[in-house]
């Protein structure tokens, strides 16, 4: 019997109050065809009702491919757990799921990625859920907001705070989805996944596993349709046992206003010559001062934003391949991507899937992080999943407090005010005029990483902005670097809402960063790995 239907009629399979669980992340690998589905259904008879939707990471975005957008509907959802959500411009309208999050509309939490994927794990095994210390002092933690992004979700709390062997920890209770959602490039009759156009993994199997073991079912959306027997079996990334529907979408987007390009998946290698160099401007003298911080034959996590462009200076300064980059999405090595590509890779050694990349993360097992803030707060703890008066202009935390949970260092970077104007001249930075948005405040509006926690565990935490570098040490944050041109205490320490220190061996920052030409960037080699007793030449 086929397992190929069409998306109508796999949008009847889905009942009212279900768990569904979608595999997505923004563009890359969202069923988006099956989403309109569900939501044309409703719009047309009312069903199904009163869902519950698990999003490890976003299902859309808001830049052509709607999403969650397409199932954002009154009596549709009833309430929404996401790792992170649809984000654009500040003067964008907001989502439609951003507005009935706002309204109360729907029971909408913000859970970390990697711990969605735990839950998900952890269902499948039929155990009772996910003990962690990741989220422990950030909005995570049921004694600040517990995952809650309104009040309809303040009302049933999603986290408790445990005492187990002796030890303090977050429990997230098991969610068992009756229906998964997930996508791939090509099903074979008996409905085996391959992924050969695809820019990431991301969680499918592990999607697919917790509905099949719970007694639900797996729908998933490809572009193609191929005959039994024909697919390599080491190709195949969810056998077909596990899946008992496919939707065809022959013109599903590869990602974000991306058709198919086949250096995303790894098909073909770009010359480094084709990847674009940051024009010379402020975001790039911070850019190359986050690469200062690299050692060599490092593996290094890269987040949105400025710090995304680190990469290309790598790139521009010949040093491409001595840090291996490692995105949340499962590339592993190779160029990570920009703007609309962001979460993809060009080039890249090796795909992992989402689940055991976060494992990866949560564990520390990398060397360094390289992230952006929103807001730095006297404690040092940075914000980066909320902004109360445009929420949409951020996808919440995502990964990022699975990420920076054990990380052994992490380089946070940022405009120092926003607004401000800026110019370079002769190596030296001046401020024509003042930001008015200060983002050194008292206290963080929501804390996604905490600093005082940071302090206890020993990481090393470091914040680089255009005009200054600055360190979180036991006694504060501490400013270790100026910029060439910047006055201390007109344009550093009277421009934070809280009393910054100054180190005693304060510098200045290397006037190389402030030229056009290649800054003749040297990493040190990372220590090697050694075992204590063990024997080396």
């Amino acid at each position: 019997m086929s397992k190929v239907l069409s998306p109508a009629d796999a949008a009847l399979l889905i009942p009212d109050n279900a768990v569904v669980s979608v595999s997505s992340s923004s563009g890359l690998g969202c069923p988006d065809l099956m989403l309109k589905a569900i939501g044309e259904r409703f719009e047309a008879s009312g069903h199904p009702r009163d869902l519950t939707t698990l999003h490890p990471i976003a299902a859309g975005d808001m830049s052509g491919i709607k999403g969650i957008d397409h199932i954002a509907r009154a009596g549709l959802l009833k309430r929404i757990i996401g790792g992170s959500y649809p984000s654009g411009p500040s003067s964008s309208e907001p989502p439609l799921i951003w507005q009935m999050i706002g309204a109360n509309e729907i029971a909408a939490y913000n859970v970390p990625s990697g711990i969605l994927f735990d839950m998900h794990r952890e269902a499948a095994a039929k155990r009772p859920g996910v003990l962690t210390k990741v989220g422990l002092e950030t909005f995570v933690d049921p004694d600040r907001q517990g995952c809650a992004m309104n009040g309809l979700a303040s009302e049933v709390p999603l986290v408790k705070k445990v005492e187990f062997e002796g030890e303090t920890w977050l429990y997230f209770k098991s969610i068992i989805p009756q229906v998964a959602i997930i996508r791939a490039t090509t099903a074979d009759e008996e409905g085996n996944l391959t992924y050969e156009h695809e820019g990431a993994y991301l969680g499918g199997l592990d999607q697919a596993l917790a509905a099949r073991n719970n007694g639900g079912i797996v729908i998933a959306q490809v572009k193609r349709v191929t005959k039994s027997g024909s697919l390599k079996p080491h190709d195949v990334r969810v056998p077909g046992m596990l899946v008992d529907y496919v939707i065809v979408d022959p013109e599903q987007k590869q990602t974000t206003q991306t058709q198919y390009d086949p250096a995303i998946s790894g098909e073909i290698f770009r010359p480094l010559d084709s990847f674009r160099v940051p024009e010379f401007n402020v975001q790039k003298v911070i850019a190359r001062r986050v690469a200062q911080e690299l050692e060599s034959g490092s593996a290094v996590n890269l987040g949105f934003g400025i710090s995304a462009n680190v990469p290309r200076i790598l790139i521009e300064e010949g040093l491409h391949g001595t840090v291996t980059w490692v995105i949340e999405q499962g590339a592993v090595g190779g160029v990570p991507l920009l703007d609309f590509a962001f979460g993809c890779a060009s080039n890249a050694d090796a795909f992992m899937p989402s689940p055991y990349q976060f494992t990866y993360f949560q564990g520390g097992g990398f060397d360094a992080s390289l992230l952006s803030f929103l807001e730095i707060g006297a404690d040092g703890s940075v914000n980066v999943s909320k902004l109360s008066f445009r929420p949409h202009v951020t996808a919440g935390a995502g990964g990022f407090v699975d990420i920076t949970a054990r990380a052994r260092k992490i380089v946070f970077s940022g405009m120092f005010n926003a607004g401000a104007k800026l110019a370079i001249a002769d190596g030296k930075l001046s401020i024509d005029k003042e930001g008015k948005l200060k983002k050194l405040v008292a206290e963080v509006e929501h804390v996604t990483f905490s600093g005082p926690r940071a302090v206890a565990q020993g990481q090393d935490i470091t914040y680089v902005t255009e005009r200054c570098v600055m360190r979180l040490t036991a006694d504060g944050v501490t400013v270790t670097e100026i910029a060439p041109g910047i006055d201390l205490e007109r344009d550093v320490l009277d421009q934070a809402d809280f009393p910054l220190l100054v180190s005693e061996s304060l510098k200045t920052m290397d006037a190389a960063l402030f030229a056009e030409a290649p800054i003749g960037l040297n990493l040190p080699a990372r220590p090697r790995r050694t075992l204590p007793g063990a024997v080396h030449d």
